[in-house]
């Protein structure tokens, strides 16, 4: 097989350099119209941002220690194309927007490496809270570094 380097140098990715995080689709993903599951999506595209935070450096210990996290606003989801069992997507995400303070957006495309095509893009909207209230706070200069540096569109 492959490298997911390889595979993905010649999918058609919105922008460049997607942080990727493969999966592969198995019988747990599957609804009874035998094709993934809406659910499924959202939950792969969460553990793709919680992944890409990671490789950016930020772990949940870090949020626990400044007591701040980066919590769902909105999203917007876009189911394209039908995937299935076996299917083996290449999820790609980005921060498309940050604004220094409170908020920033991630962007979201899943291809499918088989057929070459998107089958699911989202942009969601995090805002930074206290963990200890759930109320917005500021970013801590750790939040601001990371996912500043990160933004895929820079001033």
């Amino acid at each position: 097989m492959r490298s997911v380097t390889a595979q993905a140098a010649e999918l058609p990715w919105r922008y460049t350099d997607p942080f990727i995080k493969s999966w592969h689709i198995d019988s747990d993903d599957i609804d009874h119209y035998q094709h993934v599951n809406n659910v499924a999506y959202v939950r792969q595209a969460e553990a793709t941002a919680w992944a890409h935070s990671n490789a950016l450096g930020l772990h949940f210990d870090d949020y626990k220690k400044l007591d701040r996290g980066m919590v769902i606003k909105r999203h917007e989801l876009d189911y394209c194309l039908a995937a299935h069992e076996n299917d083996e997507l290449l999820c790609g995400t980005w921060i498309t927007e940050y604004d220094g303070r409170l908020s920033l957006k991630r962007q979201f495309q899943f291809i499918c490496t088989r057929r070459k095509k998107t089958v699911f893009e989202a942009q969601t909207t995090f805002v930074c809270v206290s963990l200890s209230t759930g109320m917005p706070k500021r970013m801590p200069d750790l939040f601001k570094s990371v996912y500043g540096d990160a933004r895929l569109f820079k001033e």
